[in-house]
């Protein structure tokens, strides 16, 4: 027990220092704006929009692909709904103020990332039936976890446990209805 209390204090130790470069870094403009229209993207509004596209104009192969996509989503809601209040884990813009980030979290908690684990899920469950997209998928999950780090909503573990999570849940999705 001793080593696991070592080992997460010299992550949080990290994931701390982390924070307090990126919530003193005065970003240029266009990463700025970049990085608040990214988070806001992975709300869900372009997960939404593709959804409506591919079940448009994706014959049967997209109602496939919007199945497994609703599915991982879903996973991903339920799973880090029940595992945040658990964690209990501060945000960090709840620990120390952003420089020029001030967005309004979903939630109290911070472990783990619900943007990056649903951005993953189905961008892996999307990208196994269109693979042609699937790097464009998998560019632009990261893009949304990166930029809730960025701006204070999560620290780097956060991230990086919902990104696992979600491409878990993704390849799950697609073995349950592919």
């Amino acid at each position: 027990m001793a080593v696991a209390k070592t080992v997460w204090g010299y992550i949080e130790q990290r994931d701390l220092r982390l924070m307090r470069r990126l919530n003193r870094w005065h970003a240029p403009r266009f990463i700025r704006i970049g990085m608040l229209v990214m988070s806001r993207l992975g709300d869900g509004l372009l997960w939404y929009a593709l959804a409506l596209i591919v079940l448009v104009f994706g014959g049967q192969r997209g109602v496939h692909a919007f199945v497994a996509g609703a599915a991982a989503s879903l996973m991903a809601i339920a799973l880090f709904r029940q595992i945040k209040p658990l964690s209990r884990r501060r945000r960090p813009c709840h620990i120390e103020p952003h420089c020029w980030a001030i967005i309004t979290p979903p939630d109290q908690f911070s472990f783990p990332s619900g943007h990056a684990m649903t951005s993953f899920a189905i961008a892996i469950s999307l990208g196994h039936f269109y693979p042609d997209f699937q790097q464009l998928l998998l560019l632009f999950a990261l893009s949304v976890a990166v930029s809730r780090i960025v701006l204070g909503m999560h620290f780097l573990t956060d991230v990086m446990v919902g990104a696992l999570i979600g491409i878990g849940l993704g390849f799950l999705s697609i073995w349950l209805l592919a």
